[in-house]
């Protein structure tokens, strides 16, 4: 039972190797779209939530989990994907919070954008000066999990990562 405990926290480790392919500062790990390892004996079973059904990124961290795998020995069984519960911003790690942050993308705010139905526009702090006197340019930034801001104070153009719930 303990050989089986140890290689699934270095399985854990090493899938922390593995990057988002959209935000290469984000381990799969830190994301949360790693849900479950699983010794089944013969292998290892990884159970991963994507961000959303039609993220293009998917199939390369597939990819990159078989990969790094193979390349420490570890047989894979199987990768699982599940999509309930959907995934959420919420299980982004607070390390991935920093990261995103000091990579220059305001990371999600825990609420959900309002602004439809009550015209105060959310708060987004500029990850480059903190300042919260920003606006935003786009409901949609270079990919569709995030939007494009401007910091009023800075001038400097950033990405948020849109809070999902």
């Amino acid at each position: 039972m303990v050989e089986i405990k140890k290689n699934t926290e270095k399985i854990w480790e090493l899938l922390e190797e593995v990057k988002d392919p959209e935000v290469p500062v984000l381990s799969v790990v830190d994301l949360g779209i790693i849900r479950d390892v699983e010794n089944q004996g013969n292998g290892v079973e990884v159970t991963i939530t994507p961000t959303y059904s039609g993220c293009p990124a998917m199939h390369t961290i597939e990819q990159e989990i078989k990969k790094i795998l193979k390349e420490n020995n570890i047989p894979l069984s199987k990768i699982v994907t599940v999509l309930s519960p959907a995934w959420t911003t919420d299980w982004i790690s607070e390390k991935g919070r920093k990261n995103l942050e000091e990579y220059g993308i305001a990371p999600p705010q825990n609420e959900v954008d309002k602004s439809v139905l009550f015209a105060n526009p959310a708060i987004v702090p500029c990850p480059l000066c903190k300042s919260k006197n920003t606006r935003m340019i786009s409901q949609f930034g270079s990919t569709a999990c995030k939007a494009h801001y401007q910091c009023n104070d800075c001038l400097e153009p950033f990405d948020y990562f849109k809070c999902l719930k």
